[in-house]
């Protein structure tokens, strides 16, 4: 078994794209901004983005309103991150070094709300 990529399912997709594209700098595998399903990359973490009216909701289906809790993006440096996307987008939290597995993480929204967290792994 393996993981391929996470569906975001999406009421404003062409907003989500743009950002997906424009501000965090994903490459686009397939899809543009009027298709209203695209699935774009960053390194080797694959996102596809839906419109939310593309998956029909059935009583078998529990996709269409499955809530998803975090997309976890894994970077060098949590400061140097947040300085790059301050002004494109508004953090939650500024980089605070967290308890449990630890890392230094910071946290904001996509235009969907989608909870993103960028984590930096600190050697301790």
């Amino acid at each position: 078994m393996e993981l391929t990529h996470t569906r975001l399912l999406v009421d404003n997709y062409k907003e989500c794209f743009l950002f997906y594209r424009d501000v965090l700098g994903f490459d686009v595998k397939s899809g543009d901004e009027n298709s209203a399903a695209a699935d774009l990359q960053f390194n080797h973490c694959t996102v596809e983005l839906a419109e939310r009216s593309l998956i029909a909701p059935t009583p078998d289906s529990l996709v269409a309103s499955s809530p998803l809790g975090t997309v976890i993006f894994e970077v060098e440096n949590t400061e140097a991150a947040y300085e790059r996307l301050r002004h494109s987008v508004k953090f939650i939290t500024s980089p605070t070094v967290q308890g449990g597995q630890g890392g230094k993480v910071a946290h904001f929204r996509d235009p969907a709300g989608t909870l993103i967290e960028l984590n930096e792994a600190i050697a301790g």
